[in-house]
Formats: C-alpha cells, structure tokens, sequence
C-alpha cells in the first residue's frame, strides 16, 4: 500500500528528515514507505498519522479527496 502524505507533508512545514525524526523513524525508511518500496507495519503506520495530528479514521477518510 502506497501512503500519499505529500499534502501532509507541507501542512506540517517540516523537512522529510526532521518529520522522521520527530516520529522516531529512520528517514530511509520513511521515503521507502513514503514511495510505496517497503510494507508498513500498524505500528509505524500510527507513527506516521499520529505524527501529522489524525486519527486512521481521518488519515484513511477518502471522501477529503
């Protein structure tokens, strides 16, 4: 599954190497996960959302497309 955070990315006005950072998370990994070249785990995935403020709910809400 190919995560597309793009527009997450900019509300959160950080580089892709310090939002790693902030979620605890390797910066190689994340832009392996981020292109969709790595499986994701639960966990790490609940990094990532919690890391850009929203609930899976939210995060997976495809009607805000």
């Amino acid at each position: 599954m190919e995560i597309d955070v793009e527009n997450y990315e900019k509300k959160t006005e950080l580089s892709q190497e310090k939002f790693a950072l902030k979620i605890d998370m390797d910066r190689t990994y994340y832009a392996s996960v981020e292109m969709g070249k790595r499986n994701i785990s639960i966990g790490n995935m609940e990094k990532i959302i919690k890391g850009f403020g929203l609930s899976f709910k939210d995060f997976f809400d495809i009607s805000e497309v």
